[in-house]
């Protein structure tokens, strides 16, 4: 009898040793898909380009940039929107790639 009183090793039919590679193997390959996630950048402008901004794919703001001619000192909640609206847009991309990308591996409790 193997471990555990399994003969052979196998638990129900399953070999573990080769489930325990198969693990290991979708491990490294979501890691490889996150690292190459957070290195892409994702843009979205507002405004009709008054507002654009670069964000990396682990959700930092590389590049916000600011047309003069938005700036409004008597509308600053305009502005503000704008760069509010450029800003979510693009971390909705970010989400949407790494659904895109992460969600084959369908596994629970990854919030994805």
């Amino acid at each position: 009898m193997g471990k555990g009183g399994f003969p052979g090793g196998n638990f129900g039919g399953i070999n573990m040793n080769q489930l325990m590679k198969q693990a290991k193997k979708m491990q490294s390959e979501i890691e490889a898909s996150q690292k190459q996630l957070e290195s892409q950048t994702y843009e979205a402008s507002t405004g009709g380009g008054a507002v654009s901004v670069k964000v990396s794919g682990a959700k930092q703001i590389l590049e916000l940039k600011i047309q003069k001619d938005v700036v409004d000192p008597d509308d600053v909640e305009m502005l503000q929107d704008l760069i509010m609206t450029a800003i979510n847009e693009a971390m909705r991309k970010v989400d949407e790639a790494a659904n895109n990308e992460l969600g084959k591996y369908n596994i629970p409790g990854l919030g994805l």
